[in-house]
């Protein structure tokens, strides 16, 4: 099937930044993770040092992410220029909302191609609204487990109320799984009919392909982009 051109205007240079901080974060995050619950004599002050600073980093980059989705503007779909502010694309829009079922069945094998509109499908956004709420969970059970705050007042309190502190490790720890998977998918999802998302991500490489009205949600032509 054809493809909606893939244009800067869908992914601004502030958003592909805090994409970015986010992935290298969570990358070293997730080694230092597994180095702290496999210890390797020698290195466990500098791990949890790394550790604890890209958490702050992660969380910081997070809030940064979602307080400029009120100002920055994006495209609300592929194939198009025009641009809104960024929150107004996260959930499921007018021209997408009735398409779960058909991205649903699209994502699990049993239809061959996928409904054209919007920047991203129904099951995805609602997936990337998870993260923050992940990250924000993560940093949270990250101080309650970090020695100079485990002792404050409302990590004190969490720590009580979640069972103690081996109940706290575990849920950070299954998180991190839960931060491995969706890497996994986000990957195969971005990549899945080619590479071009991951060309314009890294390199700002736009890719010509349908033009899409998102007011009148119809394809109104094709922009033939040099590759």
């Amino acid at each position: 099937m054809a493809h909606l051109a893939h244009y800067k205007e869908a992914h601004p240079l502030p958003f592909v930044i805090t994409h970015w901080i986010n992935a290298v974060a969570m990358i070293f995050l997730i080694i230092t993770g597994f180095m702290i619950h496999f210890p390797v004599a020698g290195t466990m002050g500098v791990v949890r040092g790394l550790h604890v600073f890209f958490g702050f980093v992660i969380f910081i980059n997070c809030l940064a992410r979602v307080i400029m989705s009120f100002f920055v503007k994006s495209a609300p779909t592929g194939g198009t220029r025009e641009q809104v502010k960024d929150f107004k694309t996260w959930l499921p829009q007018k021209d997408n909302r009735h398409q779960a079922g058909a991205w649903i069945k699209y994502y699990l094998f049993l239809k061959k191609d996928h409904p054209l509109s919007a920047k991203l499908g129904v099951p995805q956004k609602l997936s990337y609204l998870l993260i923050p709420i992940l990250i924000i969970l993560m940093f949270i059970t990250g101080l309650c487990l970090w020695a100079p705050t485990m002792e404050l007042g409302f990590c004190k309190w969490l720590i009580a109320a979640w069972g103690g502190a081996m109940s706290i490790r575990i849920i950070h720890y299954f998180g991190m799984f839960v931060f491995i998977i969706f890497m996994f998918i986000h990957i195969y999802l971005a990549n899945v009919e080619g590479a071009e998302p991951t060309k314009l991500m890294f390199f700002r490489k736009e890719h010509g392909g349908l033009v899409y009205d998102p007011e009148k949600h119809v394809i109104v032509g094709d922009d033939m982009i040099d590759e």
